[in-house]
């Protein structure tokens, strides 16, 4: 079956196989092999390079896949009446990319690229018709949906903290912790976002977010380089995520 871009599978294709690919246990179970995954291979298509502010995806779109981000990262977003925008998300290579649609069919925000990045495109229909057949693979799109959900509702708990730098170190050790799962470096983060889209998802002024890396550097917690945060003491930063501190002066975005 051929594509846009030309042929699903070709040499290139091969060499980009789910079989050899170093985010595979983000996206399919471990038990998965033989001729399931070359089932599985067959429905994959590898999109071409979304460069920097490219849109995968828009609000209305209708759905017909699921993305992993296979390099880059993107932010998920979604704007108001008034033109107001709500970052919603980050996501790393390894994550899934398109789940707001499962319900309605229709995309519910927008997914950005914030640096060059590609994806793996898997169409829902099919992926859906072999997970039917493959129940390690049903268990596997289960866990990741909940995984998702999990982020939702974690990033909605560091919303309800009162304190501007609670949400920082949360938000942090839960890079670092996905950077982990990626087999990245958890201690050496490079942030694609900017300080102003930071602010954005944290809840924050973007003048706020600038003064908590200052402190969290003077603290001895962090070392930053512009986008470049090297985490020195996660002791420390895992008691910055619960601890408040009264008139510190870094208080959330007033309404």
């Amino acid at each position: 079956m051929a594509t846009d871009a030309g042929p699903v599978l070709d040499i290139v294709r091969l060499r980009r196989s789910c079989a050899s690919c170093g985010l595979q246990q983000l996206c399919l179970p471990a038990a998965i092999a033989g001729d399931d995954l070359r089932r599985l291979d067959d429905i994959v298509q590898s999109k071409r390079p979304i460069d920097r502010a490219q849109t995968l995806f828009l609000p209305g779109t209708p759905f017909h896949a699921l993305y992993v981000v296979r390099s880059g990262s993107f932010k998920t977003f979604v704007t108001n009446e008034q033109g107001e925008t709500q970052i919603l998300g980050f996501h790393l290579p390894g994550e899934i990319l398109g789940l707001d649609a499962i319900s309605a069919e229709r995309h519910q925000c927008t997914a950005e690229a914030l640096e060059r990045a590609t994806v793996c495109e898997v169409p829902f229909s099919r992926l859906s018709h072999i997970a039917q057949q493959v129940p390690d693979l049903q268990r596997q799109l289960l866990r990741v949906i909940s995984r998702e959900v999990m982020r939702d509702h974690e990033h909605l708990v560091m919303m309800g903290r009162r304190h501007a730098q609670e949400r920082l170190a949360i938000f942090l050790k839960s890079l670092s912790e996905r950077y982990g799962r990626i087999k990245r470096d958890p201690a050496l983060l490079t942030l694609p976002m900017s300080r102003y889209e930071l602010a954005n998802y944290l809840g924050l002024v973007v003048e706020t977010v600038s003064r908590l890396f200052t402190r969290f550097q003077q603290m001895g917690v962090l070392e930053v380089r512009r986008k470049n945060v090297r985490i020195l003491d996660f002791a420390k930063l895992e008691a910055l995520c619960a601890e408040q501190h009264e008139g510190s002066g870094a208080v959330a975005r007033e309404a």
